[in-house]
């Protein structure tokens, strides 16, 4: 297997991330849509505070599939997690996105070319209609996948800490970062590892400290709250088959703390003066809102009123169960799976 990998050495203390003044909004930030400020701040706008709604791409909803068969995978017994038992979760996964969420299911259909109208408007799909065929041509794109998983690790020679685990970690009085971590695993040892998969293809030389920003945030909510800084962090590209290793430092986590922070801070400035600029790139080439953008000649929509957000809730670990008012995927501010 190929792999990127960097390894740093000599930890030592690093006194904690120094209080900073900030205003109400926002109370919590994950770390999309932290990457999302940092990549355009309208883009941010769009989605956080106008949350205008976005139909997901075909990949990311293959992406969809494969973390939760992943999901069901791991909850197996251990001599049990074959790749025949990961097909038949694939299988699964796609059986609850077609009955649970129409819209999404159009979108696979739709590429296939398939009729996806009476799908998106009928509110539900009759499994019945879907024939078999149909069925493994949907899913044909996402069995590499899930072959590169398996080529990667043996799913057998360890148990899962914890997966697809929800947190919410205040690191300022008014302030939390949150946000769902595809996988941790506990060593004998007590080492810890935080695991992200991603469906796609690992970045190239020189991208790669902007593909772990959201592993150093991670890593930073759980030192928040175990005080255990983790012993590895990687990155699975099963497009590529490649990994990504990083072994962080106290002095990276209060730094990324830092990052954080300013960036809440910059957000909170814009929200007041209600300006958040667009910033053209060729990323635009993929955004859902180029038609309401001002780079591209349009013009944006007025901004409407804050939204109303819960204060942080109490760190909890992450192997206990979800606290009462954390949010589930569907509606927290994280991205879909990529």
């Amino acid at each position: 297997m190929a792999g990127v990998s960097r390894t740093r050495h000599n930890q030592r203390s690093i006194p904690h991330a120094p209080e900073v003044h900030t205003s109400a909004f926002p109370m919590h930030l994950s770390a999309s849509r932290a990457n999302d400020f940092l990549t355009c701040p309208l883009l941010f706008r769009y989605r956080a505070i106008d949350r205008l709604p976005e139909v997901p791409s075909a990949a990311a909803l293959r992406g969809t599939l494969v973390h939760r068969a992943l999901e069901v995978l791991f909850g197996l017994p251990t001599a049990d997690r074959t790749p025949d038992a990961a097909a038949d979760a694939l299988a699964g996964a796609w059986a609850e996105l077609a009955a649970d969420e129409p819209v999404s299911a159009a979108v696979l259909l739709a590429e296939l070319g398939l009729p996806s109208g009476e799908v998106a408007t009928s509110g539900e799909i009759e499994l019945a209609r879907l024939s078999a065929e149909v069925s493994d041509r949907i899913l044909e794109p996402a069995r590499p996948l899930l072959d590169a998983y398996f080529a990667m690790e043996d799913p057998t020679r360890f148990q899962a800490h914890a997966m697809e685990m929800a947190f919410d970690v205040p690191i300022h009085d008014t302030f939390s970062i949150r946000g769902f971590v595809d996988r941790v695993d506990i060593a004998p040892t007590g080492q810890v590892r935080i695991i992200d998969y991603k469906t796609g293809k690992a970045p190239s030389a020189g991208f790669e400290a902007k593909a772990m920003f959201q592993m150093r945030f991670y890593a930073l909510a759980w030192w928040r709250m175990t005080g255990q800084i983790p012993h590895q962090l990687r990155l699975m590209y099963l497009g590529s088959q490649e990994s990504l290793t990083y072994v962080p430092e106290e002095a990276d986590l209060v730094a990324t703390e830092r990052k954080v922070l300013a960036l809440r801070e910059a957000i909170a400035a814009s929200a007041e003066s209600g300006v958040f600029a667009a910033k053209a790139s060729r990323l635009c080439d993929w955004c859902s809102y180029r038609d309401l953008c001002p780079a591209w000649g349009a013009i944006s929509p007025p901004m409407p009123a804050l939204p109303v957000q819960a204060p942080p809730i109490t760190g909890r670990p992450m192997d206990a169960p979800p606290a009462a008012g954390l949010p589930d995927r569907a509606n927290l501010d994280d991205p879909e799976h990529d």
